[in-house]
């Protein structure tokens, strides 16, 4: 594996990806670096701390770092003080990731219908029973089967329902085409959800309010960690075959063994011109 790192050439990274991934048991966590371009995991980190990426940047030139247009990454904030100190110009580049808002919304949808449900159980109505995943799907992915009875309890004007239109309307924020006319539906957005009285999804506007900036740097980069998510599926089936890893540098050699695009073979050969025989 040092052998196929050492082949890489000097990594210029345009459009970054930076994630944090569960490394076996008691909270253990390693810092992982993809290419969004070339869909390649190009460093792992030990932990998830600050000092995780600082060293990531560290290793680079500042011309290296000069060179990265766009970062994408959740809110987290070690990642986000980390990239401010050693990206030029980060506070236009980093863009977080829609896909880690959208799951925040899902699981406040899922905690008002919890809420909701526990209190109608009381009553004996089952009314929202059997609906766990039906908040987790947008309008036009629910399944038909499902359709006539999501459809029903909308109309009942419960609090589930307005923390779905509320997470609906947020997924429309991507959909717009400019920094100015995304700033707007946001606007939008913030103003429908802050008298709600649905606490879980207020936290999320608040959560989107205050990282303005980097989610309406969409706008400008158009890009997400939708391949970093397709790179996780991996990593987490490698994960699966080894079941689990105590040892982060093996973690590390496994994940870049399979998603680093690295040059494995011995000096003179290819995988095009394997040696015969």
């Amino acid at each position: 594996m040092e052998r196929g790192i050492s082949r890489k050439p000097p990594l210029v990274l345009r459009l970054m990806g930076v994630v944090e991934k569960a490394v076996g048991h008691s909270q253990q966590y390693a810092t992982l670096i993809y290419s969004l371009g070339k869909g390649t995991v190009e460093w792992v980190g030990v932990d998830r701390k600050k000092e995780a990426l600082d060293l990531h940047f560290q290793t680079l030139t500042l011309e290296q770092r000069a060179h990265i247009e766009a970062v994408g990454l959740d809110m987290w904030d070690p990642f986000i003080a980390s990239i401010q100190q050693y990206v030029p110009g980060a506070m236009d580049k980093m863009v977080f990731d829609r896909f880690h808002i959208m799951k925040h919304a899902n699981e406040g949808v899922d905690k008002v219908k919890g809420s909701e449900n526990r209190e109608l159980l009381k009553g004996d109505d089952p009314t929202l029973k059997g609906t766990k995943y039906l908040g987790l799907y947008q309008g036009g992915n629910l399944p038909e089967k499902q359709r006539d009875r999501f459809g029903a309890l909308m109309e009942l004007h419960l609090r589930t329902g307005r923390a779905y239109a509320l997470k609906e309307a947020l997924a429309e924020l991507w959909d717009y085409q400019s920094p100015a006319s995304g700033r707007k539906y946001w606007a939008r957005c913030h103003f429908w959800a802050t008298p709600s009285r649905l606490k879980h999804m207020v936290e999320v506007a608040r959560m989107v309010k205050d990282h303005l900036k980097g989610v309406l740097n969409f706008f400008a980069h158009r890009i997400s960690n939708a391949v970093a998510e397709g790179l996780n599926s991996r990593i987490a089936t490698i994960q699966k075959m080894a079941y689990g890893f105590g040892n982060k540098a093996h973690f590390r050699t496994a994940v870049l063994f399979r998603c680093g695009g690295v040059d494995l073979y011995p000096s003179g050969l290819s995988a095009t011109h394997p040696v015969s025989g």
